[in-house]
């Protein structure tokens, strides 16, 4: 869909948690997209998992430098890297980890979040004891708080930056409004900002390096 839409200018990459498989994916998408002119980051219904600051880094990366070899197609540092627009689904299912994700990637600045607010249970289990008839009690260990001393989106979740509300009817019918939405803001994006496409420039002339070296 985000492809046909697109013309193929968007790359499309779903993180379903924010633990081995949403790490999983995540890596595999920014290898097979990172040359896409945009992407959307799917962070709809992430069972969360680890604290997804890595996550969020490896979506932050920009190119530093270009390499040319001789007959070779040209490389870039560092490898795996996206400098185009960025925008991040989520809605009410978007729990724990998949809470954190789209507070980080707001306060990264890598884009809009398009949807509805996350679930805001982003409380930490850990070291919880089990019972003796094989169940367990989970009791939150730790929250969540900012720079400013205030705690933050337990409870509250995280809000979108344009609410787009994926109607059960609509994804009966094979639509999906959040990535429609995802890829009309993309393409606007790349309209008023086109990508500038970098090119190897021609050899230098290296005749003289050792006179001048001398």
């Amino acid at each position: 869909m985000v492809d046909r839409l697109s013309g193929g200018k968007i790359g499309y990459i779903y993180v379903p948690n924010t633990s081995t498989d949403g790490n999983r994916e995540l890596y595999r998408g920014m290898y097979e997209y990172n040359e896409k002119e945009a992407l959307i980051i799917d962070d709809r219904y992430n069972g969360g998992g680890f604290i997804p600051d890595v996550m969020t880094n490896l979506l932050e990366r920009k190119t530093l430098s270009y390499w040319q070899r001789n007959g070779l197609t040209p490389m870039k540092t560092p490898g795996i890297a996206h400098n185009g627009p960025k925008v991040m689904l989520t809605n009410g299912y978007s729990s724990s980890g998949g809470d954190a994700f789209p507070y980080y990637f707001r306060k990264k600045g890598l884009g809009k979040l398009i949807g509805t607010r996350t679930w805001g249970g982003l409380v930490g289990l850990s070291g919880n004891a089990g019972l003796v008839d094989g169940g367990g009690i989970e009791v939150p260990q730790f929250g969540i708080y900012d720079e400013n001393e205030q705690w933050i989106i337990e409870g509250v979740g995280v809000s979108p930056d344009i609410e787009v509300v994926d109607r059960p009817e609509q994804l009966a019918k094979g639509e999906d409004p959040c990535i429609e939405k995802a890829v009309e803001v993309l393409l606007k994006q790349l309209q008023e900002n086109p990508p500038k496409k970098v090119n190897a420039p021609a050899p230098p002339d290296r005749s003289g390096w050792n006179e001048q070296m001398k």
